[in-house]
This record gives structure tokens, C-alpha cells and sequence, in this order.
């Protein structure tokens, strides 16, 4: 499947700014599952800076914005093709262990609810394998977090998300990866963009799952707010430990203001509109 994405971020300030950085990470990965045919990230009035891959083998690069600063923008387009692997990660080249996504965050931090509830979903699993735990842990999460926009706030926590019973696809990820630790899973958090269909939950902006590694298979994505592993329609940005840390863009501003940001996200099928096109 060939996607065709255009992903704007335009930020207001309510008094200029003297300056702004920011880090994007917007580039798709080059994995099996996808390879991009065309990408390109646009930023008005923009100094490019240093650019580099990290461990974990998601390209980042720096821009600054010198003042006075009114409004940014930020436009993520281009074209990739996607096809399924069932969820598996595979040829993307990352040098961090996996043993590293061990590690909580105030987000995903460890409770006794969690604790329990971990145990809960892998009952009477302990001879499963490792793949069907995963699938156990993810399941627990779609069946205890209804999914329901504005419930939730962006450090609502994955005990809280849980212990409310709701949230987006942010908080079914942050549970799952707290759950995965819980089961001595290593367990991230993925950013990209889902192509929607009349079922699909949470595509009106860029989209989130967990990735879990799965001995035997390594890391594989689960996306607990959709019931399913991500396929064809989903393009993967990058990872973290959590929301936070796999933002696409994080940034500061020299100067105290308040700040508005509007993002819209679009999400098609290019043999589809191809063919809609020819037929008008």
C-alpha cells in the first residue's frame, strides 16, 4: 500500500518570541514493513541544524527560528509504501538493547494496581509463549480502557488511565508498556500515522502503539486502542519511553508567552484518491 501523508503544525504565540529550537523527529523509518518514496519537512524561516540517528535508530534533526517570533510552522508531507509483517519490526537498525525499555518514567511508572493487574491478564499463562503473553497483556488493556477523546490529559498517567477506565490511544499505550514492565517485557512507545477506516480509533492527529520485545521474534507493535498490530496502514516515526520522549517535535521558547498549537493530520491512500481522480 502506497500512504500519502501531510502532517502541519503551525504554532501561535501570543506575544513574539525572541527565539525557538525545536527537534523533530519526522522522518519514517526504513524498515521491511515501509520505505519511503518521497518525504520532505518543511519550516518556514527556519535554520536547519545538526541532524543525527540515535540509538534507537530514529533520525532527529534541530532547527532554530531567530525573533521576533509570531507564528512557526512546521509541514511533514511526502509518500511511503507500507506492507504487512504482522506487527514485527523488522530491518531497522538500532543499537540500544532491548533490555534498556525496562525502564519506567513518571508516566509509566510501576503501581500495585498495575502490578495486579498484569497479573490478571497472564492468569493461568505461565507455560503460553512469550508471543501470546504480549498478545494477553495487550487484550487486558483494549478490554479495560475505553477509548474516549478528552478524558484524559497529556500527563495523565498510565495508573490513572487505567483506574478511569478511558482514555486515547496515548493512554492505552502508556498502560500496556507499564503492564509489559510489570511482566518483565521490555516495552516502548511508537509514534506515526494510521491510515483511518470506519472503525479505526484515534487518527484525527499522529497516532501511537506500544512495541513489546518478544523473545524469539523481537520487537513487535501492539496497538491496544485498535485491537490489532499495526499493518499496512500505519507508517512508523519513531520510539521512547514514553509520550513525552517520542514526541515528533519538542522545542523551547526564549521569551514567557503562551502558546497555541493546531495540528492537522491527513492520511490517504494513493492508489485510491489516484483512482477517485480518473474517475471525476
Amino acid at each position: 500500500m502506497k500512504l500519502r501523508v501531510r502532517h502541519v503544525s503551525r504554532y501561535v504565540f501570543d506575544a513574539p518570541v525572541k527565539r525557538l529550537a525545536q527537534s523533530h523527529r519526522l522522518w519514517p523509518a526504513e524498515t521491511q514493513g515501509q520505505s519511503v518514496i518521497q518525504w520532505s519537512v518543511e519550516t518556514e524561516n527556519a535554520v536547519t541544524g545538526s541532524g543525527f540517528r540515535d540509538g534507537a535508530g530514529d533520525w532527529t534533526q534541530t532547527v532554530t527560528v531567530k525573533g521576533p517570533v509570531s507564528e512557526f510552522t512546521v509541514t511533514a508531507e511526502g509518500l511511503v509504501e507500507t506492507s504487512d509483517t504482522s506487527g514485527v519490526l523488522r530491518g531497522h537498525r538500532e543499537r540500544v538493547p532491548a533490555s534498556a525499555y525496562l525502564t519506567g518514567t513518571r508516566i509509566t511508572g510501576l503501581t500495585a494496581e498495575l502490578r495486579m493487574a498484569a497479573e490478571a491478564a497472564l492468569e493461568g499463562m505461565d507455560a503460553a509463549s512469550p508471543l501470546d503473553r504480549a498478545h494477553a497483556l495487550a487484550r487486558y488493556v483494549s478490554d479495560h480502557v475505553v477509548f474516549a477523546p478528552n478524558r484524559t490529559e497529556p500527563a495523565t498517567t498510565a495508573a490513572e488511565a487505567l483506574e478511569g477506565g478511558e482514555g486515547v490511544c496515548q493512554d492505552h499505550t502508556h498502560v500496556l508498556i507499564a503492564l509489559a514492565h510489570a511482566a518483565d517485557i521490555p516495552a516502548r512507545y511508537v509514534t506515526g500515522y494510521m491510515l483511518s477506516t470506519e472503525d479505526s480509533q484515534g487518527a484525527e492527529a499522529s497516532h501511537a502503539w506500544a512495541e513489546l520485545h518478544v523473545h524469539g521474534l523481537g520487537w513487535v507493535g501492539f496497538d491496544a486502542a485498535n485491537r490489532c498490530c499495526p499493518n499496512e496502514y500505519y507508517i512508523r516515526l519513531g520510539s521512547g519511553y514514553d509520550a513525552s520522549d517520542a514526541a515528533p517535535i519538542r522545542g523551547i521558547v526564549d521569551g514567557a508567552t503562551q502558546e497555541t498549537l493546531d495540528v492537522s493530520v491527513a492520511v490517504t491512500d494513493s492508489a485510491r484518491q489516484s483512482q477517485s481522480q480518473r474517475q471525476q
